[in-house]
């Protein structure tokens, strides 16, 4: 088994895979890569089972070093890649030399980059993931300078070679579909009418928990009081005191007792939150 040693570790960057689903009983979230999309093409781009774990990063990238020869990707938002010094593709299986160090950089556009080795970050698993949960601690710290990453063996699937094409970039506007409940009722008709003619703006405060929203008008409530907790799923749109829609993301807690307006669906839309920088237009849209 060879090693990956992180020379730099970035502004976030952190082991996911599929994340630990059906947990939310012993709760703890779900977790896993945000833009679902580009996690699988890094895997699939070299031959590595679809849950094998990859580096997700935030914004600046991410510098790592090679104990052995290996092949690396990188995928999500476009960004520079470079091996020793040499520009190398993006999106497209490279080999990575033994002592040679791989430079992520800075995201030309979106957010997040996914950098997968072939064999996989083969750290431990806990409770069947290898996924960093942010919000309850579980799985590998957050990415250090002079720490060493695994890499799992390498299976019996060929590297089969670029279809980085596929992926769409990063939204100059975020729309998400929203399916309506189960709590739209504790807010005003005139609220949830004047919700899919409004735009928001994407918050600084956003993270893996959940994108927050700003900017647009509040939503204003038709009931007092509070509910009791209740189990919250990903994608809920759950609305603080502050009237602002949060979306919940992967590491977003199993429980909570704002009122969740409605639901945007697991799919592309949640992709592209990820991708989503602070300040991005964002509007809800009904769900079909």
């Amino acid at each position: 088994m060879t090693e990956l040693l992180v020379v730099r570790p970035g502004a976030l960057t952190t082991v996911q895979d599929r994340g630990r689903p059906g947990h939310a009983h012993l709760g703890v979230p779900r977790s896993g890569a945000l833009d679902t999309a580009a996690y699988a093409l890094a895997n699939r781009l070299l031959g590595n089972p679809p849950d094998a774990a990859v580096l997700e990063t935030t914004l600046d990238g991410v510098s790592l070093r090679a104990a052995a020869l290996t092949v690396v990707a990188v995928t999500g938002a476009p960004c520079p890649v470079r091996i020793s010094g040499r520009p190398v593709a993006w999106g497209a299986p490279v080999g990575l030399p033994a002592g040679a160090e791989l430079e992520v950089g800075r995201a030309e556009s979106g957010l997040r980059s996914y950098v997968a080795v072939r064999g996989g970050i083969a750290v431990a698993p806990v409770l069947g993931s290898r996924s960093t949960d942010l919000l309850s601690g579980l799985g590998p710290p957050v990415l250090s300078a002079g720490m060493t990453l695994p890499v799992g063996p390498v299976g019996p699937d060929p590297v089969p070679g670029a279809d980085a094409y596929g992926l769409p970039a990063a939204p100059p506007e975020l729309l998400l579909p929203l399916r309506p409940g189960p709590r739209a009722d504790w807010f005003t008709g005139a609220s949830l009418a004047g919700l899919w003619r409004s735009v928001f703006r994407v918050s600084p405060s956003s993270n893996r928990i959940g994108l927050r929203t700003e900017g647009g008008p509040a939503l204003v409530r038709a009931r007092a009081g509070e509910l009791p907790s209740e189990g919250m799923v990903l994608g809920a749109v759950q609305v603080p005191p502050d009237g602002l829609p949060v979306v919940f993301l992967a590491d977003h807690p199993v429980t909570g007792g704002y009122p969740v307006v409605g639901v945007v669906g697991p799919g592309p839309a949640l992709d592209a939150a990820a991708q989503a920088r602070p300040g991005t237009p964002v509007r809800f849209v009904r769900a079909r």
